[in-house]
């Protein structure tokens, strides 16, 4: 049965931008259009060609983490890079949902990056990155514009925990169990708005297992989310500040 729904949702999310670039090609083949508007359809086309491949991208990506062996402890990952590239990609996501696409000055978001600390990680790098990505693009997604994202790593004797704080909506309860299913969305039409595949919190939670951790999730409707990657401090090397 969980076969059978991942794939009705594989292809229902695949048919939508599909449809309507298929819907494009057929016009832009049968009406000749002034420039101006055929460059529109062209741009429209491009973001629905892009919608695609993020979650083609996101669905090898799921595929790799179930079909792999557990990570080992011999790549180290230097936490303060990841995190540059990390809130470099946001800051852009921020500025293209803003309407200001290549101009990262132009931020709809207060983004809050705390000091970094000079750790480095022992894990793969790749599933990693995705993972922390996923969770800071989330909040750039779903958080209004104007609105404040926080990010900070921390650590007690037996856990590393990256926080992503944001002062979007907030989440109704009901939800919170269900949200790193794949393509479980609170708001449908709100994901699509943003470009979010469905997929984004499944990697994260199978990121977090495979390197012994796992995903909490704190919100309150109204009050913002707090989403956490939870690892081992089997996982840290303290470096020197």
């Amino acid at each position: 049965a969980m076969r059978r729904d991942f794939v009705a949702n594989v292809s229902h999310e695949i048919r939508t931008p599909l449809t309507v670039l298929s819907g494009f090609v057929e016009t832009l083949q049968s009406i000749p259009l002034p420039e101006a508007e055929r460059q529109r359809y062209l741009d429209l086309m491009a973001v629905q060609a892009s919608r695609m491949q993020s979650l083609v991208a996101d669905l090898l990506t799921l595929s790799q983490l179930e079909g792999s062996l557990p990570p080992g402890m011999s790549e180290k990952v230097a936490l303060q890079e990841l995190m540059s590239q990390v809130a470099s990609e946001a800051q852009a996501l921020s500025a293209v949902l803003s309407g200001h696409e290549g101009d990262q000055k132009t931020c709809a978001h207060h983004l809050v990056l705390e000091s970094v600390p000079a750790w480095v990680l022992l894990g793969v790098r790749s599933e990693l990155y995705s993972a922390i990505s996923n969770l800071v693009s989330n909040a750039v997604r779903y958080t209004p514009a104007g609105g404040t994202i926080r990010v900070a790593w921390s650590r007690d004797a037996e856990q590393v925990i990256l926080s992503v704080r944001d002062t979007g909506p907030g989440i109704a309860p009901e939800h919170l169990p269900r949200l790193s299913e794949r393509f479980y969305r609170v708001d449908r039409s709100r994901s699509r708005e943003t470009g979010g595949t469905g997929l984004g919190l499944a990697i994260t939670k199978h990121v977090a297992q495979r390197h012994g951790g796992e995903l909490r999730i704190e919100s309150q409707v109204g009050q913002g989310s707090n989403f956490m990657l939870v690892l081992p401090t089997s996982r840290l090397v303290l470096q020197a500040d």
